[in-house]
């Protein structure tokens, strides 16, 4: 064999080797974690919107040294949404993960999830550090219970406002609003607009550009008009 048919194979494997480092590079790069709230009985959507958002963001080089990972309130090695996927768990509340953001999910009963003392504290150690907190639906109510909404404007679920409102009357309670931003904390209603939300976060943490990247490889805007 000539040296000259050896120059294909050698480029293949050089290119190979290429893309290997840089994605353990990258792999390694990721110091910085963004933590979703799961546990069985969350609504689906609150959960795979943000992680579709920041893990599609996460495979750019600019922001590579994000991952996005999910954070169950009990013990357990996955977790069993309302509509019955099955999601597995990266970290739970008792090994107190570091979290540069959380993002609080929802469920239809939000009881045991208030009740939680463990889950309150934890959401309040976690916002002591993080750079952004945020909420798709009636995680708001955890956020609240938290004592984080306080003085600070706010949404939940469309159509929950009045009763978000009635429970925490230190909230400022914003109606007919996808989302609000005040103060480092995103609310949203939840559902579609989780998306919307999680591409806000998105352009808060880098820059409307960057966030308009990943809403274009998402097809957003072939879905919704509306602005994030």
């Amino acid at each position: 064999m000539s040296k000259y048919s050896l120059k294909a194979p050698l480029r293949s494997l050089a290119t190979t080797l290429c893309m290997l480092f840089a994605v353990v590079t990258a792999a390694e790069a990721a110091d910085k974690r963004i933590g979703i709230l799961v546990y069985d009985g969350v609504l689906t959507s609150d959960v795979t919107a943000p992680l579709e958002v920041f893990g599609v963001a996460s495979r750019l080089t600019w922001f590579s040294d994000y991952e996005a990972i999910t954070v169950s309130v009990s013990n357990q090695q996955s977790i069993t949404t309302e509509e019955g996927l099955k999601i597995g768990v990266d970290a739970w509340i008792g090994d107190a993960p570091e979290l540069d953001v959380l993002i609080v999910t929802s469920s239809y009963d939000m009881g045991p999830l208030i009740e939680n003392n463990d889950l309150i504290r934890f959401i309040q150690a976690t916002s002591a550090k993080a750079d952004w907190m945020s909420s798709n639906c009636s995680g708001a109510y955890l956020l609240a219970e938290a004592g984080l909404l306080d003085g600070k404007q706010a949404t939940t679920w469309a159509g929950g406002e009045d009763e978000l409102q009635k429970d925490y009357p230190a909230v400022q309670v914003q109606v007919d609003r996808n989302l609000v931003i005040d103060d480092g904390i995103v609310t949203s209603n939840g559902s579609l607009v989780s998306y919307q939300a999680a591409l806000k976060l998105l352009h808060l943490m880098s820059s409307e550009s960057k966030a308009q990247e990943v809403a274009d490889a998402l097809q957003y805007s072939r879905f919704s008009s509306q602005p994030f």
